[in-house]
């Protein structure tokens, strides 16, 4: 069974307010981490082998996964005889592997320190920070039709702003679009899968970035394919991202909730 890696060790710069004192995936949405997020969306699917690519505030994510089982499960504390009772358990059937990859290590430096795990075998790859209505299945039978070195999944952002269309040759208002998809461009939308094979295209150590040197050499070498994506797909890169998440979480109209 495949494992999944996920990038889990940036900075998260651009929600300050939140990652001054825990890592970007560690930010909850209805009270879960996003990083549970998307390791349920893989665990729906029957993969429940991660290996987290930590790096900046590290600890937390160790933290979190050591006390799993006990956040997860009715305890009683007998302060007397200093013992602790289970009552039930609702734990998920994951193996988590958490990777130090240090603290300023680039994406693809940190998916190298991890070769001696996810080397011999491949590999799903995605970032900690966004969440999809992806089916799984689907990507790994694409990735294993065409046989290439790595399958990218694809996807076209929402606009960021509602559009409006004029009527042909006047100024009228013909209707009013809210948010529909951006210029028609794909992007990378992570939820990769990748080949052993990949670890030879990362050459430049710790400063490497995976979205350039290796994926740009990869792609020129005819090895990258993508999987298009149509359905739901939202990374959280600023708090109104988060704020907008966890709004469609906890009306219960969350795409990415697939178990």
């Amino acid at each position: 069974m495949l494992k999944a890696a996920i990038l889990a060790g940036g900075l998260g710069t651009r929600l300050s307010e939140e990652t001054h004192s825990i890592p970007k995936p560690m930010i909850q949405i209805g009270g879960k981490p996003i990083l549970w997020h998307i390791m349920k969306i893989y665990s729906h699917y029957g993969f429940n082998d991660f290996v987290i690519l930590a790096g900046y505030k590290s600890y937390v994510i160790k933290e979190y996964f050591a006390n799993y089982f006990l956040h997860q499960s009715d305890v009683v504390f007998n302060l007397s005889t200093n013992s602790m009772e289970i009552l039930n358990s609702q734990s998920e059937p994951w193996k988590v592997t958490i990777l130090d990859t240090g603290l300023n290590t680039m994406t693809a430096g940190r998916i190298k320190r991890a070769k001696n795990i996810l080397g011999y075998a491949p590999f799903f790859l995605t970032y900690g920070d966004g969440v999809a209505d992806i089916n799984i299945h689907k990507l790994l039978d694409f990735h294993n039709r065409h046989g290439k070195q790595v399958t990218m999944t694809a996807v076209q952002p929402e606009g960021r702003f509602g559009a409006i269309n004029l009527e042909e040759g006047s100024d009228r208002v013909a209707n009013f679009m809210e948010k529909p998809k951006g210029d028609g461009a794909w992007i990378n939308g992570g939820f990769f899968v990748c080949e052993p094979g990949i670890f030879d295209f990362i050459t430049e150590g710790d400063q490497s970035v995976w979205e350039r040197s290796p994926l740009e050499e990869i792609a020129r070498n005819d090895e990258l394919f993508a999987f298009k994506h149509t359905g739901f797909w939202k990374p959280m890169d600023t708090l109104r991202d988060k704020v907008q998440l966890e709004e469609v979480w906890l009306k219960n109209e969350a795409p990415w909730k697939v178990w």
